[in-house]
C-alpha cells in the first residue's frame, strides 16, 4: 500500500472487468476513493465489494458511456457522494474481432465509435467542471490500434487513433487550467475480453503477438501501474503524450 493517490477521488470506467478492475485495485491501494463505472451493475458492484471488503473507500455506478443521459446521472451521483472528481481514467472499451471494412456494419460501426471515442468525450465533458476545478488528471485507453493498423478491425483501429487525438487536444485545451491529459496505448493484455481471442490458434495476428520482444502478452496489472504513473504527481509534467506499453510490439 502507498499514498501516491491519497484522497483522490478517481473515476474509472469499464471498472468491472480487464484493465479497468486492476486499475481500481491499484489505485485504491495507493490511497484513492474509487467510484467503479461498468455498463454492467454487477461487475461495477463485484469490483466495489472487492476493494470495499479490503478496507478501501469504493462505490459502483452501472453506466452507459454511450448514453448522455446515464453518463450526466452518474457524474452527478459522483459529485454528490464525493464532492469531486481528481482523477478520470477513461477506460470503457470494446473490440471489434478484426471485422474488415467490406464486413463492417453500419450498427457495428456505431457501437464501437460510440463506445470507444463518443463515451469518452461524454464522461470527460460531465466531469470538466470537477476536474478543472481541482487541476485533475484524466487518462485515456487507447491501443497500438492507435498507432498502427492490424490490432483490431477498422471501426475499432478508427476508434483508437481517434482517442489519441482527443487526447492531446484535450491536454491543449485544458493544460492551462491544471487538467493533464495523457493516453496509455496497450499491445495485446489478457482480458476477459481478448481471452477468445488469444486461444484462437490460427488467427494470424497471434504470430505477432508471439515474437514481438517480450514474448508474451501483457497482464492487465501491468497495464494499470502505468495508468497509475499517469494519474500520479510523478507525471506532473507529462501533457497530452501516448505512453506504449506493448511489450515492444511497434518496434517489430
Amino acid at each position: 500500500m502507498g499514498d501516491r493517490l491519497d484522497r483522490k477521488v478517481a473515476v474509472i470506467t469499464g471498472a468491472g472487468s480487464g484493465i479497468g478492475r486492476a486499475t481500481a485495485e491499484r489505485f485504491a491501494a495507493e490511497g484513492a476513493v474509487v467510484a467503479a463505472w461498468d455498463v454492467n451493475a454487477d461487475r461495477a458492484g463485484l469490483t466495489a465489494k472487492t476493494l470495499a471488503d479490503r478496507g478501501f473507500r469504493a462505490a459502483a455506478f452501472a453506466v452507459d458511456v454511450s448514453s448522455a443521459a446515464s453518463v450526466r446521472a452518474a457524474a452527478d451521483e459522483v459529485i454528490a457522494q464525493f464532492g469531486t472528481v481528481d482523477v478520470l481514467v477513461n477506460n470503457a472499451g470494446i473490440f471489434d474481432y478484426y471485422t474488415t471494412l467490406r464486413d463492417t456494419t453500419e450498427e457495428a460501426w456505431d457501437r464501437v465509435l460510440n463506445v470507444n471515442l463518443k463515451g469518452m468525450f461524454l464522461v470527460t465533458q460531465a466531469l470538466l467542471d470537477a476536474l478543472v476545478d481541482g487541476g485533475g488528471a484524466v487518462v485515456n485507453t487507447s491501443s497500438i490500434s492507435g498507432l498502427v493498423a492490424g490490432g483490431g478491425g477498422v471501426a475499432y483501429t478508427a476508434s483508437k487513433h481517434g482517442v489519441i487525438g482527443f487526447t492531446r487536444q484535450l491536454a491543449l485545451e485544458y493544460g492551462k487550467h491544471g487538467v493533464r491529459a495523457n493516453a496509455v496505448l496497450p499491445g495485446a493484455v489478457e482480458t476477459e475480453m481478448t481471452k477468445p481471442l488469444l486461444a484462437q490458434a490460427d488467427l494470424p495476428i497471434l504470430e505477432t503477438v508471439r515474437s514481438v520482444p517480450a514474448g508474451r502478452h501483457a497482464q492487465p496489472d501491468e497495464i494499470a501501474d502505468t495508468v497509475l504513473f499517469l494519474a500520479s504527481d510523478e507525471a506532473r509534467f507529462v501533457y497530452g503524450t501516448s505512453l506504449v506499453v506493448d511489450g515492444g510490439w511497434t518496434v517489430v
